[in-house]
């Protein structure tokens, strides 16, 4: 479900960089920054990568789902999560203004469309509800620790934390009926 999540958020936004600036090539990608061996997870350049950063457990959203029903079956709590996610412009050395243009697309659209759900979004996954999208205020020392974390040298970027749910508490991930009673078998 989380790739499912960044990769409409990337069809979408590709969709919209292609009609705005009439634009043929997917500019926007789901990918690492930097892989484990240092080296550069990005294929080229001039590309907008959106990056998972964290996960963290959305204590705002509750949903208990425990009914009669489900006390005679095993069934899973959903798990409401928020994904924090960073944007960046993974442009040229020559091409930092185009980055800031890019950069400054990406913050108009999530604004504009901060909300995907099955109406204004239809090939959005089937298993994804609705994706809420919140723009991050983060403090300089704090970024800095993110891309030290990264492993990579700044870029221009924005942070998006993105609620969604995971688990749907209708969904019984176990069936065990209920002892009503011992019944003895005198057959023999």
């Amino acid at each position: 479900m989380i790739y499912a999540c960044l990769n409409c958020l990337a069809e979408e936004m590709n969709a919209f960089f292609k009609s705005k600036l009439k634009i043929h090539d997917d500019r926007v990608i789901v990918s690492g920054i930097v892989n484990q061996n240092g080296s550069s997870a990005v294929q080229g350049e001039n590309k907008v990568l959106i990056t998972l950063i964290n996960i963290i457990r959305d204590t705002n959203l509750k949903r208990d789902g425990l009914t009669a029903a489900s006390l005679s079956t095993n069934t899973a709590k959903p798990i409401c999560i928020q994904l924090h996610l960073m944007i960046s412009c993974h442009f040229s050395d020559t091409n930092y203004a185009e980055a800031l243009r890019f950069l400054s697309f990406v913050i108009g659209f999530l604004q504009e469309k901060n909300v995907f759900d099955h109406i204004n979004t239809p090939r959005m996954d089937q298993s994804l509800e609705k994706l809420v999208f919140e723009m991050e205020s983060v403090e300089p020392d704090k970024l800095s620790n993110i891309w030290s974390v990264l492993g990579a040298k700044y870029m221009p970027s924005v942070l998006y934390k993105v609620r969604m749910i995971i688990y749907d508490s209708n969904k019984v991930s176990e069936y065990r009926p209920v002892v009503t009673g011992i019944a003895e078998d005198n057959s023999h």
